[in-house]
């Protein structure tokens, strides 16, 4: 397709969005590109250096969808596909596409590389990569990059380059690889692959089949003795169905953006898990201690596993699964088991490196998440698959659908196993806790209908997984024991079980690293000195000292109550001080330029709010706001002086300095993973580490991780970006991993030698996790502390904790089987009767009582009169707008520059803020093809009957029923004005 018709051509760029994402190497493609500016395409390339080619094809495509188009862009776009080798996905473009079936087996060939990587790792690469070339799997420019990477790293990591390359072939180039393989004598990978699987595969020019699950030979004895359960290839059809629902927020904030899509392009091509090498390695043999925690479970009984961090506990979940299957199969009935996760990550890392390896020759297995684009629903996926790993938050769905009778759900009569990852979230208002209280009721009801001789409700078997059920803020030992029993009965656990590692256990050497203060802090002296004339002109009188986390409270309570009270003044000061607090934090965490870099950025993106589109429009700047701008202004060379001083950094940045050298020139092979409290603290904490030349001279390669949710300032990562990451880590090319705490718990990261708390201390379950990250047999585990964090003595609470909980569990275990069995059943029924209370107090709040009429919206940050709830109209039971004349005459609207992805029926195309003071409202969101001003609620002072609320952060908190959005009589209106507008 040649044709430049401009909204088509965006379109078919963004229908095949993924597809390119998986298909194009951007280095390849840009040079060809001339309509892409040369300052443009070199931030793409360090995207590409820093991030990855992934990350990379993302800013790529923006740039060439971006609008003024140039005469003919999509031709040179396609152009470009072609001569940089990309030609597959030019012929996506031209929609030259593959049959379906074509495009399913490509798919699976695709995966099948990744699952096989491993062992195809050990191939002479330099004669695969020749072969490769004369076949036209690779280009000439391919070869030389391969090449260069078997003499800079070696035969391996060249082969991982090949693998990468080959598999964004056009369809067939799986056939052509296997007979490579063959020619090269390579007879094992060859066999490894699927070759062999027909009769004729060798005779001469023969094709070689794709391996499906009716060429392979049966599982061995070990893992099933069983046949397979059907002939079908064990990848799953690519006839799939949108099952988008509703993430739990705590879910999304770790790993917005990920595609679990089974069509994907993985990011890696190698597992993290030795256990997919191939059909000879299916077998699991557990080690002694683990068997002994899983007996009882393989008699059907209800248990939690409670083994350490990298001990293999999703091993003996795997193997818990298989038998439970089997057994089934044995007796004539069919297995069920759904695996939870409570992070999007998870999902696909259960999947590709634990139990799609041992379950894919006898079973089905497949997974889904919230950022999974299968295209059936989770109902149909459910039936047709044995194994279903999944995010809690979607089963809890489809759960409730079916409960409500509004759609086909799935209940949990429908499942015969349920294995809970992490299992120590089961706790009040989580969504592990809401799928079980769901089984509890079902129990508790199955027993009375035993009673009266009636039908009961058959349940699914429950496997708990965690490495510490924590003692939930216990200061005594009773508490600690009906925490962890407590967390037993709402996995209707028979039993805690725990195992000696013995020769496996492996303990880091832990040591705290405190800090000195700064002899001298002229950088936090100023900071200070301008809060303290903001005290003064806002008449407040702090009791804490400035930078704690005790003034960071009281500021917040003052601006609270502000808001309330329509007291301008003391509000915005309070704002200011709030970010002058945050930039004394930074100070101390990491460097004086980092802290003025965000207190000087935060003081541009206030000014820009005072400025506004419309030239003859000014927007009001009170005195207050005109005083605060001014004394930062009059201290900003001060302060940007002083940043530049090494002389005044604080310690802890010193203390971190020297513990990173040591451990990396007194290893051969460092590895290691520092936690921090912040995304700003990971991103700036990356950015010393790459610039300071000491690091680079004994070869340290930093990264950082941080979460994917939007609730920070700070941009968050998307799953692509974050894979890339945790892969490079995996590989070596980065040796230094900067994170958040969205590393500690559960996500694969490959053992390391060190750990590094850096300034960052929460609770005995957090500090176990991220202990567990330091699996080597000689790793260590630092705590620096930063000032005013406090973390040496909450390191030290936690220990105890820590040891009260093992005591606890001890405890747990010695109980006499009659008196737990009691306990649990108390607790259960307690939980119940507290959900039943809970649940009317929700109904009750529930109802939207409040006339529309009578709730008013007001301006923040000015108390401008805005609108009534009666011009209100709700999206989708999701988005709150309004779209009357009047609200129209009370806003600016500023583009959103930094908009990346369209969404499917509507996009947000900017800001709407105050015409008076520049506090932004909302959104402008285009809901099909109308404009639409989607108003934020915590941007606004809401008065309900009289009565003021002045944090208001969610629209659910407002007992308002908002009509719904009349889609058909606002699209008439809108014809309506442009009509008069064309007569005029």
């Amino acid at each position: 397709m040649a044709s430049d018709n401009d909204e088509t051509c965006e379109t078919l760029i963004e229908d095949f969005r993924p597809r390119l994402r998986e298909l194009v190497v951007v280095e390849r493609v840009l040079d060809h590109i001339h309509f892409i500016e040369g300052k443009q395409k070199e931030q793409i390339r360090q995207k590409a250096r820093s991030e990855g080619n992934t990350a990379a094809v993302e800013l790529l495509i923006n740039a060439v969808v971006k609008k003024p188009h140039t005469a003919g862009w999509f031709t040179v776009f396609v152009d470009a596909l072609q001569n940089g080798g990309c030609k597959y996905a030019a012929d996506y473009m031209q929609l030259n596409l593959p049959g379906p079936e074509a495009e399913a087996e490509n798919d699976y060939c695709v995966r099948l590389i990744q699952v096989l990587s491993p062992g195809l790792l050990s191939m002479k690469t330099d004669d695969v990569c020749d072969h490769c070339y004369s076949e036209d799997l690779l280009t000439h420019e391919d070869c030389e990059i391969i090449r260069a990477e078997i003499a800079n790293k070696g035969s391996i990591s060249g082969a991982r380059e090949l693998l990468r390359n080959i598999v964004r072939c056009r369809p067939g180039w799986f056939s052509t690889f296997l007979k490579i393989l063959r020619d090269t004598e390579h007879q094992y990978l060859f066999e490894l692959t699927g070759g062999g699987a027909s009769p004729d595969c060798d005779k001469p020019g023969s094709d070689e089949k794709l391996p499906s699950q009716k060429d392979e030979p049966k599982g061995s004895e070990g893992v099933t003795g069983e046949n397979p359960a059907s002939t079908e290839s064990r990848c799953s059809s690519p006839d799939f169905m949108d099952t988008s629902t509703t993430e739990d927020p705590e879910d999304t904030d770790l790993y917005e953006g990920a595609s679990t899509d089974s069509r994907r392009l993985p990011n890696s091509l190698e597992p993290s898990q030795p256990a997919a090498r191939g059909r000879e390695d299916a077998d699991i043999v557990l080690r002694d201690y683990q068997m002994d925690v899983a007996r009882p479970a393989l008699k059907g009984k209800n248990i939690i596993i409670c083994l350490p961090t990298g001990s293999g506990k999703t091993r003996v979940a795997v193997y818990i699964t298989i038998k439970h299957l089997d057994c089934r199969r044995a007796e004539g009935q069919s297995g069920k088991v759904v695996v939870l996760v409570n992070k999007i990550p998870l999902v696909e890392q259960h999947f590709t490196a634990e139990f799609l390896p041992f379950l894919k020759q006898n079973y089905k297995v497949e997974r889904v998440s919230g950022d999974c684009q299968l295209k059936i629903s989770f109902t149909e996926i459910v039936k047709k698959n044995d194994v279903i790993i999944c995010t809690a938050q979607i089963l809890e769905n489809y759960l409730e659908r079916s409960n409500k009778g509004e759609d086909e759900g799935v209940n949990l009569s429908d499942l015969t196993l349920i294995v809970i990852d992490e299992c120590h979230h089961t706790q009040k208002g989580g969504v592990y806790n809401h799928i079980m209280m769901r089984y509890l009721k079902q129990k508790h009801k199955n027993t009375r209908l035993k009673k009266e001789q009636k039908q009961t409700v058959p349940l699914p078997q429950i496997l708990g997984l965690t490495a510490s059920p924590g003692v939930g803020g216990a200061t005594k030992m009773d508490k600690a024991v009906d925490h962890i029993l407590k967390i037993c009965a709402n996995l209707d656990a028979s039993k805690i079980m725990t195992g000696s590692l013995g020769e496996y256990k492996k303990e880091p050497r832990k040591k705290t690293l405190t800090v000195e203060d700064r002899k001298e802090d002229p950088f936090g002296d100023v900071i200070k000195k301008i809060m303290n004339a903001i005290h003064t002109h806002a008449e407040l009188s702090p009791t804490c000292d400035l930078g704690s986390q005790n003034y960071e409270q009281w500021v917040v309570q003052k601006k609270v109550k502000a808001t309330t009270d329509e007291d301008h003044k003391v509000r915005v000061c309070a704002e200011h001080l709030h970010l002058y607090n945050e930039g004394l934090n930074l100070s101390n965490t990491i460097r004086m330029r980092d802290a003025f870099s965000f207190l000087n950025k935060s003081y541009e993106e206030e000014l820009k709010k005072k400025k506004s589109p419309d030239e003859d429009q000014k927007i009001q700047i009170t005195d207050t706001e005109r005083f605060l701008f001014n004394l930062f202004k009059e201290n900003k060379e001060e302060l940007q002086t002083l940043a530049q001083n090494p002389e005044y950094e604080n310690d802890s940045l010193s203390k971190l300095q020297s513990k990173i050298l040591h451990e990396f020139s007194s290893r051969e092979e460092a590895r290691g993973i520092i936690f921090t409290k912040t995304r700003r603290s990971a991103i700036a904490l990356s950015q010393w580490i790459q610039e300071n030349l000491k690091f680079a001279d004994i070869g340290v390669k930093a990264s950082y991780v941080i979460g994917g949710g939007d609730q920070s300032v700070v941009k968050p990562m998307t799953s692509a970006e974050r894979n890339d990451v945790l892969s490079k880590f995996r590989s070596g090319d980065v040796n230094l991993l900067i994170a958040t705490t969205v590393a500690e718990e559960g996500l694969d990261i490959p053992a390391c030698n060190f750990v590094i708390r850096y300034g960052l201390v929460t609770n005995e379950i957090a500090m176990i996790q991220a202990e567990g990250r330091g699996r080597a047999g000689d790793s260590t585990y630092t705590l620096v502390e930063v000032k005013n964090s406090g973390v040496a003595g909450k390191e030290y609470v936690n220990e105890y904790r820590k040891d009260m909980m093992h005591k606890a569990i001890d405890k747990i275990k010695t109980m006499n089987q009659g008196d737990y069995d009691k306990q649990i059943l108390e607790f259960q029924m307690q939980a119940i009767l507290e959900e039943k209370v809970r649940v009317t107090k929700k109904k009750h709040k529930d109802m939207k009582t409040e006339n529309p009429s009578d709730v008013k919206f007001s301006c923040r940050s000015c108390s401008l009169d805005v609108c009534s709830g009666e011009d209100i109209q709700i999206i989708e039971n999701t988005h709150r707008v309004n779209v009357t004349p009047e609200f129209s005459e009370l806003f600016n609207l500023t583009e959103n520059t930094t908009l990346q992805e369209r969404l499917l029926d509507y996009e947000t195309n900017g800001f709407i803020s105050c015409k008076n003071c520049g506090q932004r409202w909302g959104s402008m969101m285009m809901y099909r093809g109308i404009e639409c001003p989607c108003l934020h609620v915590k941007n606004f002072v809401v008065t309900c009957s009289g009565k003021k609320i002045g944090k208001c952060t969610k629209w659910s908190e407002l007992a308002v029923k908002f009509s719904a959005f009349d889609y058909a009589e606002n699209a008439r209106r809108v014809a309506e004005s442009s009509d008069d507008d064309e007569t005029a």
